[in-house]
Formats: structure tokens, sequence, C-alpha cells
């Protein structure tokens, strides 16, 4: 005989999400109970469709007692405890879950967040009516199974809720921030148990006030070894001390956590995150490896850490080592994985671009990849595609017969490299956006045309020696005695991009002899970007150069021996990599070496190195094995 449940709900101007959420459980619940604390919008009225059990209850800024309220009122063997911005999952199944007649049960919840990830993570939501369980703290309220003297019986529910309150939007028009802190500060200070400082914890980590955060996360720290919460809370201690950045403490706690919890996926995430962050790149990608391993488990995992954004975050590591090919291969699981993950379609264009693939592989492959389905898949992609300012941009608006705004239009014809096409287009619109400056400019540059230039400097924020350098290198007029300001090599360093991206060579080629009017940084980002490019044996000459004039400069070195690296010029990579490990005997520049040691058989040097690193370093795993 099956057992009957109630939802028992508090609610306050919930209009937006209420009728969602009681429309995925009113034909599964016998009694649906809703407390209002004072909605001013038709929550009520809604709720009065629903059903006839719809009361009033005065707030008094704790949260327990509104619950407490609710769930008097229900009249059946169990009590299901919702928000109205959640709803019931269709393949949930509450009679099978209280089929053992637990006194109580965690079931799964999905937050979704903004950009489409979620965190998952089991919360108490469905109890035993009757069995003297009730609610206590006035925030992050819970029911009281740990009570002293009483002995519960529990489960784990299949059932699954979703959960919609988190999304940026959503959060911003709540201010959540400023509602909780005088609430958690009232809870914490009355009753100090580890679930009050975890969240007390987490509300300063909310709030971006990391100290704090640290102080509350490590109270609770002694308090929480037997608890579900401890994976969690490692996590946020460990987050907040990264952003302080303060990551070989925080890595430290994540290192001794995986011993302790294995299966903690967004453990392991995190750990290779900082791994990645310090430069251990191989401790990272050992990291991220053991994530897809696992796959998304645990108390508390974020969507996509064990799957999709593992892959997306090695893509990361193999294209900051110059791996391409293994880029590519984990960006394109990224993109199958999760097709509306728009992060990883942007960087899938980016590789694929880098690598100088032609166009029309790269349509074909990605269609193979992505593959089209719906409006709004082609609607993100044609998003992303603006804006990264792709030439495969007008070839889907042209084959889907898409009509857009005009300024998305010429931007399409433009970076489809019909230049005189887009700029009759621009000055038949007659009127421009900040926006767009830089891609009027970019054109002005590559059809030299005064003109378009003249569109685009009112919203360059140009001073009238910039505007005059800038003239010069359109027209390709000598520059002497005269030096880039920062803003003026940021404009250009986006249009030395825009020229690779559209394989513009001989005018990128006409824009570096200008370069090396720029300071030492700009020169340096400009020779980086024409190495992500492939154009290596170009930017080893031109950094010899700078390595000349600047002998000690750790990136100019570092970068050398990485080209050269790239090359297979081990012996001048031996040479740039034994400098920098003199001037900069840091973590990233032993692993560089051993990785040389290792390419070119040299395995008593190898050896040695990894003993060095085993020593100086101890925070380095792989060390280890």
């Amino acid at each position: 005989m099956s057992k009957t449940i109630a939802l028992c709900m508090i609610v306050k101007n919930e209009e937006q999400f209420l009728r969602r959420c009681l429309d995925s459980v009113k034909d599964i619940v016998n009694q649906i109970v809703i407390v209002d604390t004072g909605s001013t919008d038709n929550t009520i009225y809604i709720a009065r469709e629903y059903t006839s059990e719809v009361y009033s209850f005065e707030w008094i800024n704790d949260f327990s007692a509104a619950r407490n309220e609710s769930i008097k009122y229900a009249t059946t063997d169990y009590i299901l405890i919702m928000d109205a911005d959640e709803y019931l999952d269709t393949n949930s199944n509450l009679q099978k879950d209280i089929a053992t007649e637990r006194d109580w049960y965690f079931l799964k919840i999905h937050n979704v967040l903004s950009q489409g990830r979620q965190i998952a993570h089991i919360a108490v939501r469905l109890f035993a009516n009757g069995k003297g369980l009730s609610f206590q703290n006035r925030l992050h309220e819970h029911l009281n199974i740990l009570a002293e003297g009483k002995t519960y019986s529990n489960g784990l529910g299949e059932s699954v809720l979703h959960h919609t309150g988190y999304t940026d939007e959503i959060m911003e028009g709540r201010d959540k921030k400023n509602r909780n802190l005088p609430l958690m500060l009232q809870e914490v200070e009355e009753n100090p148990n580890a679930y009050n400082l975890f969240n007390m914890g987490r509300t300063y980590k909310w709030i971006e006030e990391y100290e704090k955060a640290i102080q509350y996360l490590q109270r609770a720290y002694p308090l929480s070894k037997n608890l579900t919460i401890m994976p969690d809370l490692l996590t946020n201690l460990a987050h907040c001390l990264s952003s302080l950045k303060r990551e070989p403490e925080a890595l430290k706690i994540l290192n001794d956590a995986i011993i302790l919890f294995p299966n903690e996926t967004d453990l392991w995430h995190m750990q290779a995150l900082l791994f990645l962050e310090l430069g251990y790149f191989k401790d990272a990608i050992n990291s991220f490896e053991t994530c897809l391993k696992i796959g998304d488990q645990g108390i508390t995992i974020t969507e996509g850490n064990g799957g999709y954004m593992a892959h997306y975050r090695l893509a990361e590591v193999y294209e900051k080592t110059y791996r391409a090919s293994e880029s590519y291969e984990q960006i394109i699981e990224t993109v199958r994985a999760k097709k509306s993950f728009m992060a990883g379609v942007s960087k899938y264009f980016q590789i694929v671009t880098m690598a100088n693939i032609p166009l029309e592989e790269v349509y074909e492959n990605f269609n193979q990849i992505y593959g089209i389905s719906t409006v709004e898949e082609l609607e993100r992609l044609l998003e992303v595609l603006y804006v990264l300012r792709h030439p495969l941009l007008n070839r889907y608006l042209n084959e889907y017969e898409i009509k857009v705004e005009e300024k998305v239009s010429v931007i399409a014809v433009q970076y489809a490299k019909q230049y005189e096409k887009a700029k009759l287009l621009w000055i038949k619109m007659g009127y421009y956006a900040e926006e767009n400056s830089e891609d009027i400019l970019l054109l002005s540059l590559i059809l030299k045309d005064m003109k378009l230039f003249g569109f685009a400097q009112p919203f360059l924020n140009l001073s009238i020696k910039e505007a005059k350098l800038l003239q010069n290198i359109i027209l390709s007029e000598e520059i002497k005695n005269q030096k880039f300001s920062s803003h003026l090599e940021s404009i250009l360093m986006k249009m030395i991009e825009h020229l690779l991206v559209l394989q513009e060579y001989e005018i990128f080629q006409h824009v570096l002899n200008y370069v090396w009017v720029g300071s030492l940084d700009f020169k340096y980002d400009v020779i980086q970007k024409m190495v992500n490019f492939g154009f290596d044996e170009v930017a080893i000459d031109l950094l010899v150069e700078l390595f000349e004039t600047n002998p000690n400069n750790l990136k100019v070195i570092q970068l050398l021996g990485d080209v050269c690296f790239k090359l297979n010029y081990f012996e001048d990579t031996q040479l740039f990599y034994t400098k920098l490990l003199d001037l900069c005997p840091e973590y990233s520049s032993y692993e560089r070496c051993y990785i040389l040691s290792e390419k070119i058989d040299d395995h008593i040097s190898a050896s040695n190195i990894k003993q060095s690193i085993k020593q100086k370093f101890p925070l380095a795993l792989w060390v280890l094995e």
C-alpha cells in the first residue's frame, strides 16, 4: 500500500516560478500546503489554483520558523520540501523512494547556473511525518536529524529536484547577499556548530570577503570530520585561499583531501586548476585525467568537472604547452559532450584558426562535431562567431537565410574578406557604435582608407599623438623618435590578431615593421601571438633580437626555449632552459628541463631533475610515482 505525501512550501513573490513548481508535483502528492510570508504579487492567487491550503505567516527573519509553520498542517505519512524556484524531474518516483519506509531521505538537487552549467548536491527533502523532525536555523535551515537522544533511519532517494534560483540574473534580482549576512551572523553567534560555521564561511565567500570566509571555514573544519559537508568545506577553503593568491596553501589542502576523498570530482578538479595556475602542467594533466576517469560524482558535484569541463581544461593545458594536436582532440571532446557550453565552441574555433586549417575544412568538421539541430543551437553558434569576428559567420547567415541587425551583417561581410562591400555598407549605415570602432579601424588599415579611420576615431579615445601615429601606420609613413602608449599598443594588438585570423599576412608584415617602436612587453606579446599562429621561425629571429638587448628577461628566455623545443632544436632549447633555471629556479623551469631530458633520452639528467623536484617542490605529485 502506497504512503501519502504532502508538499509543504514557504513562498514570497514567486509568481514567476510557482506554476512550474506545482505542475511538476500536483499529480504526485496527496496534499499541497503553501505558507506565504508576505507576497505583494500574484503568488497567493496562483497558489489557490492548486490548493485550498494557503496560509499566511508573518515573516520574522527565521526560515526554520516558517518551515515549521508549513509542516504543521501536513496530515500525510511523508512530507516533501520544495522551493518555488524548483521543480521535480519528470523521471522521479517518490513512492519508490519511500518504499523502504526510512525516517528521512536525501534527494538529489541539480542547481542550474548561468551559461548552462549545473552544480549537483544532495539534501534532506523527504521525511516521515509525526516522528519529531522539525527545522532549525534562521538561514540555511535544516532538519534536526542529529538531535541528541534520537536515532533516525535514512536513505538516498533517486528523485531529482531542479533548482533555477542561482542563475546570475535571479541572484541579482533577489539580492541574497545582503539578506543572508545579518541572518547568518545572528545564527552563528547563538549556535556555532559545524553547519553554521560552514555556511557562514560560504556566505563570506559569496560576497568575496575571503579572509573572513577562511576564518569560519577553519573553525568549522574540526567539527565536520564525520559530516557530509567536509569535501565541500575543503573545496571552498581552497577556493578562498586561491582567491587571495595563496595557491600553495590551497594546493596542500587539496593534495591531502584527495587521499581522504578519492571519489570527490570537485576536489580533483580544483586541485588540477591550482596545478595549472602554478605551472605544474604534468600534475594538472594527471588530475584532469583523473576527473575524466571517475566522472561526475561526489556529495557535491559541479556538472562537467568529470566530463566536458575536464576536456576543456586539458585543451587549455595542451595549448599552453604547444601540444596542438592534443589540444584539438580535447576541444572536440568538449564540444561533443556539451554543445550548449559555448566557451568550448569558442575555444574550438580559436584552436583551429591558430592551426591555420582551411575554412572549408573547419566548416565541414565543425558541422560533423556540432550538428545543428535546433534554432537555439544555431543562435548560440552565430553569437560565438560574431563575438570572435570569425570568417564563417557570413557563411552560416547566408546558408540559413538569417536576417540580422545591420551591424552584424556588415561584420559578417567584412570578416568574410569582402572588404570593398563592407566599406560601402559602413558608409551606407551612417551611424556607428563604440563596439564597432575597432572593426572599422581594421578595415581602414586593410584598405588604407582615411575616411573609414575618420568614422572610427571618435570612439577610440585617442590622444592627438596616438591618432597621428595610427595614421602613419595606415598610410605606411615613417615613424621617427616616437613611442607607443599602452592604449595604442592594446589597439594594435587587436588589429594584429585579426590580421592573423584573416590570413592577411602582407598587411601583418607591414604592421610588424612598426612593432619595434613599442615597449618590450608589446614586442613580446606580438611574438607570442605569432608563435600561437605557427610563425615559429620568424618568431625565433625576432626573439633573438630581443634576447640580445634583454639577455636576462625571463619571459624572452622561456619563450625562446619553448619555441626551440617545439621545432626540435634541442641543443638551443637546452641552452635557454639552463639559463632559465639559473635565473629562475622555480618549479616550471625544472619541469621544462625534465621534459627536455626525457625527449632527448638523457635519463641521467631526467632522474637528477626529478630528485631535485622531489626535494624542492613537495606539492608536486608526479615525482612520487
